[in-house]
């Protein structure tokens, strides 16, 4: 069998892929999530919260029915519908965050939910801290010399 030959097998045997109607059904429910985190600002406004509590106040609902969601296993599924789409608005987050907690809840509080907790989120908190610390020395190097970027 040579490279060739083994190649067109495995590009026979392969799914084909529906790029277009995923990346469609990921842009719909994702921005499904944000039209109702949206809804849900405005509400905050129309109870006449001002703009920064009102903000403030729709990332904890938002985060609150990611893992509400996820905790009654819809969000899970609606993940796999979504792709891409239920991964970016914060209540992706909120899953990632608490899909582990919950399935090793009964392994207990130390060595289940809190040894879990952050087995997804995790390298993103870590990676993302130290790329902002990277970031921001950079920027105050360049600004020792009088460069500013913004």
């Amino acid at each position: 069998m040579n490279a060739q030959y083994y190649a067109a097998m495995v590009k026979d045997a392969a799914p084909k892929s529906k790029f277009a109607a995923n990346c469609l059904r990921a842009f719909l429910i994702g921005g499904g999530i944000c039209t109702v985190g949206q809804g849900i600002l405005e509400l905050f406004r129309l109870w006449g919260w001002d703009e920064d509590s009102a903000k403030t106040m729709t990332s904890v609902a938002m985060i609150f029915l990611g893992v509400l969601l996820t905790s009654l296993g819809v969000y899970d599924k609606l993940a796999k519908r979504a792709g891409a789409g239920t991964l970016v608005p914060i209540t992706g987050f909120a899953n990632a965050m608490s899909a582990p907690a919950i399935e090793f809840k009964t392994e207990g509080f130390i060595t289940g939910t809190g040894a879990k907790l952050f087995v997804i989120a995790g390298p993103v908190l870590v990676y993302g801290t130290v790329g902002s610390v990277v970031y921001g020395t950079i920027l105050w190097i360049l600004h020792l010399f009088g460069i500013t970027l913004f």
